[in-house]
């Protein structure tokens, strides 16, 4: 357990280091935003400048983890231990303006993801999680939301990057999910949308093809706070849904 809390701590520091990184940035003019995929998916100097800072802080206080990062890719390592890092996760948020984004670290030990932190800079939310020891956000324990119906139900969702030349891309999901739940928003940050299903800020959140990078952290404090979660399927990359317990299987009948 002490190595666990060594990690986090060590995490929590990184996270907040690389926030004041991209909060120096934030609304600057300067981010030299490039594309990478197509026009949707962008990368800012921000991301990198984050990136650099904590993969250079994790190869400096543990040389031998090994590290899978949205920008850079998986830096091989000791087997035992891996840091999966999104750097910025809401980048499009980020470069125009918006102020719905985040660090994420999340750490896995022999596969097992056991550490959790979903830093929002701009919001000043700083959550974490250690398997087993509960979720927190700014240092007070969280809890998803008891909501039992639909009706009462405020979810959120995403679309991913191919949806102008893939029609496997939400929209059908969400045109059966509007119609039933008292909201539905699109918040523009994977990690941010799971965190808040563990406060209860949402109720639950559905989203697919996204990569381990997005959804390692937040899901480990998603389920600290009690909430339940699946891939609910396998053939579009990391394709999850996240819910208080009472709708989850409402929610996962309108979208499966």
């Amino acid at each position: 357990m002490e190595t666990l809390k060594k990690i986090l701590a060590d995490a929590m520091d990184m996270a907040h280091k690389a926030g004041n990184i991209q909060m120096e940035m934030f609304r600057s003019g300067h981010l030299s935003i490039v594309t990478k995929q197509n026009a949707y998916d962008v990368v800012t100097a921000a991301d990198k400048a984050s990136e650099t800072l904590i993969v250079d802080s994790i190869n400096e206080l543990y040389p031998d983890h090994s590290i899978l990062s949205e920008e850079s890719g998986l830096h091989e390592g000791d087997a035992e231990w891996q840091w999966v890092i999104d750097p910025l996760d809401g980048t499009t948020n980020y470069s125009n303006g918006l102020p719905i984004f985040n660090v994420s670290i999340g750490i896995k030990h022999y596969g097992e993801t056991v550490v959790g932190v979903v830093y929002a800079p701009a919001l000043g939310e700083m959550f974490h999680a250690i398997k087993g020891h509960g979720a927190f956000l700014n240092g007070k324990a969280i809890t998803c939301s008891d909501k039992t119906s639909l009706e009462e139900a405020v979810l959120s969702t995403g679309f991913p990057y191919d949806k102008a030349v893939n029609p496997d891309n939400n929209i059908d999901r969400a045109s059966r999910v509007i119609p039933v739940v008292r909201g539905l928003r699109r918040l523009g940050s994977a990690a941010l949308n799971i965190s808040y299903v563990g406060a209860g800020f949402l109720d639950g959140y559905w989203e697919m093809n996204l990569n381990e990078w997005d959804v390692c952290a937040a899901l480990l404090i998603a389920s600290e706070a009690g909430a339940r979660w699946s891939d609910f399927r396998t053939d579009r990359n990391r394709s999850v849904i996240v819910t208080s317990p009472g709708i989850y299987d409402a929610l996962h009948k309108l979208i499966k």
